[in-house]
Order: C-alpha cells, then structure tokens, then sequence
C-alpha cells in the first residue's frame, strides 16, 4: 500500500541524535540533548543517541526512558576532571554498525567533534537526512588546552574551518541565537544557519498555584553553570567583596568544575567564606529551590551561545546580571529585567549587582516579571515543533524569519 502525504506526516521517525556531550556530562549541551531526545520520545518517536563512554570499555546499548543510548568506546581527557572524547579510528565502525542496526530516518549530531563529524559522513554516504546544531564556541576548549594564548586561538580557527567542512554537509544547520549564527557565518563560512532556541520549560521553574517558597534569611545572588574558566566566576566573587558591607549579599554557586578549588581559595581569601556557598552539583528539585530562592541571577561567562541556565533563572521570575556578551544580551532589556556588565570588569559588575539589590522588594519583584515575561518566547514544545517539522523535510526557508 502506498503511503499518502497525511501518512508521512504523522509516521513515527526513527530519530538518532549524535551527541559529544550527554547526560552523565553536566553543561548546557548536555542537557539540551536529554530534552530533546525526551521530548521527540513523548512525540512517538524512536529515538536513539549515539555518546560517549563515560567510563572505559567497549560499545555498550542503554535502554533508558528518554532513548536507547549507544555508548562508545572514550578515553579520559588528562586535562579534565571528568570530560571524556571517543577517537575516530576506534568509533567508527561501531557508528557503522548502529547505522545498520537502527536505520534512522534522519540523524541530528550536536558538534562537529568526533561523534557528530562521523555521523555526519555515514548518513551523507547513505542519502540520509542531516540536521546540525552547533553549540560550540572556541573559549569552551580553554580548559582542555594548557597552552599559550596564541596557540589557542590557533586551534580555536581551525576548529571553526573544521565546523564549516563537515556541517556544510547538512540539509539544515541550526543553533541557539542569532549572535551564534552570525558568529557561524563569519568563522565557519555557513551561510544559512537558523536561530533556534534550545528551549526550556517554564512552568518547571514557576511557583504552582498557592505554593510559597521562604526566602532566605540574606540576600542572595546566585550562578549556575560548569565551573570553567570561560564562566569568570572569579570576576563575580570579586565584584561580591566590592559590594557594600550593609547589602550583606550571599553567592551561591551552583555546579561541578575543574576551576571550583581556585574559587573556593579566591573566596577564602577575601573573607567571604561566610558569604559565598558552594553547592557541587544539585537536584532537579534543588536547582529550582535555588532560583526560587535568589533575589537575583548573574551569569559573568563570555562564551553563552544561550545559557538555558539564564533562562530557567528568568522564568522563576529573577532579576539577572549578565556579561555583555555574546548571545547573553538578547536576554536583558537594561532597566527592565536587570543590566548587561562589561565582560570581566568587577567593578562595572559589583556596580550593577548594587544597583538592583538596593532596589526594594517590590521593584525586584517587578524586574523579575519582565524576565519571567520574557521567556515565553524559548517555549520547548514551539522548538521541538520546530525541529519535528525539519526531521520530516522541513527547510531552512521553512522557518527563517
């Protein structure tokens, strides 16, 4: 029987995400991953994720809720606590036989590393569908490169070309914001990158009705991410000690990293043990107690392609403090729902984080509804709508704005 177009507009999809980073990795590309092999799952897909290892051995098959994980074969990065990358040489024929086993229908790969390039080049062997998303920038390698400036930069350029060679060949490339698609244009020579929000759900991170959350008895600033170099929380623990003694603000830093005990000694240093609490990694339900909690959210990193983080902190209704950089100012209307800051300047930040926590109550709380307004537009079931409608043929022309 031949299928009619109704017929393949609503066919289940067998869906494989190729993902460098995933869940048991903490970062936003991670988490995005989960969300979206989660989601297309509800939808009635089959949806298979081919990731890294996240200790040694061969190729092994998880059967969890939100996929079937194919874990492949990844060595320890010496430079990091806990990142882990699979080699070409030992990676692809198990790509190959995954491949033949699942037959997607279409594949979606995150990077353009190790995983995702492999991918790419067997779908596109086999006529396969490709969509990219990058959500790579050249600071997030810092960590992993104990070199010189110069010699990062040097990787940083080629890691762009590399980007341009192998999700050129995707029939459509996406990524969070546009500032990351104007970055992809100038550096990686991709000339139709759709803006794409990565998507969070709101309504995770908002009071239900007739719940109360008690404040705590400080006022608190609160970040949430890696504790990587290229997040600068240095610069924040340096602008708290610059804030006025009688403002008493606490920090709470949320999250898991390779710069945490510099932190925690930069912190010791400046009398701020008392003041600045580090958490390691939460809960589900912690994080959200966190954002309920703080009377505002500041996110000092200079390499944000989105921060869902920022985000979520957003639609708990937070005011937010956020590095004048990259995609992180189209999340600040300054005044509105809080102030960019110049990157790494402590005093512009200390000065910023002042002016809203001396604010009252009330005009905290109102800032902090126009960031909770704000985020309705980075709805998760209007991307997966989106991306749903690109796995079926839907093109770039289909969707640019």
């Amino acid at each position: 029987m031949t299928s009619t177009p109704s017929d393949s507009a609503s066919k289940p999809l067998t869906i494989l995400i190729a993902a460098d980073t995933y869940p048991p990795h903490i970062n936003g590309a991670a988490q995005f991953c989960f969300r979206l092999a989660t989601g297309m799952t509800a939808r009635g897909h089959k949806v298979h994720v081919a990731a890294c290892r996240a200790d040694s051995g061969p190729k092994v098959t998880e059967k969890r809720s939100e996929a079937i994980v194919h874990r492949l074969r990844s060595r320890a990065v010496p430079t990091h606590e806990y990142f882990r990358i699979s080699l070409p040489w030992e990676i692809k024929k198990d790509i190959v036989r995954i491949f033949d086993e699942i037959k997607p229908d279409v594949v979606h790969v995150q990077s353009h590393y190790m995983i995702g390039e492999h991918v790419v080049y067997e779908a596109a062997r086999r006529g396969i569908r490709i969509v990219a998303t990058n959500h790579f920038m050249p600071e997030n390698l810092n960590p992993f490169l104990p070199f010189p400036q110069w010699f990062k930069n040097i990787v940083g350029r080629v890691s762009w070309r590399d980007m341009g060679k192998v999700m050129s060949r995707a029939d459509v490339v996406t990524t969070p914001t546009p500032l990351a698609a104007k970055a992809m244009h100038e550096h990686a020579f991709l000339r139709r990158v759709l803006p794409l929000s990565n998507g969070i759900e709101a309504g995770n991170y908002e009071l239900a009705a007739g719940e109360e959350t008690p404040r705590n008895p400080y006022p608190t600033v609160a970040f949430v991410g890696r504790l990587a170099e290229e997040k600068h929380i240095d610069v924040l623990i340096d602008a708290i000690a610059a804030t006025p003694k009688e403002l008493d603000l606490h920090l709470v830093v949320v999250g898991g990293g390779e710069v945490k005990t510099a932190l925690k000694a930069q912190a010791a240093k400046l009398g701020l043990e008392s003041r600045v609490e580090f958490t390691g990694l939460v809960s589900d339900e912690e994080l959200r107690e966190v954002y309920l909690k703080a009377d505002l959210f500041v996110m000092p990193g200079t390499a944000e392609l989105q921060s869902l983080v920022t985000l979520e902190a957003m639609s708990a209704s937070t005011p937010v403090v956020l590095a004048n950089a990259m995609a992180l100012p189209h999340l600040v209307e300054d005044g509105v729902n809080g102030y960019l800051f110049k990157p790494n300047d402590k005093a512009d930040l200390a000065e910023k984080i002042t002016t809203i926590m001396s604010l009252s109550p009330e005009d905290r709380a109102a800032m902090g509804a126009a960031s909770h307004d704000m985020v309705a537009r980075h709805g998760l079931q209007k991307t997966l709508d989106t991306f749903e409608d690109i796995y079926r043929g839907g093109s770039y022309e289909d969707h640019a704005v």
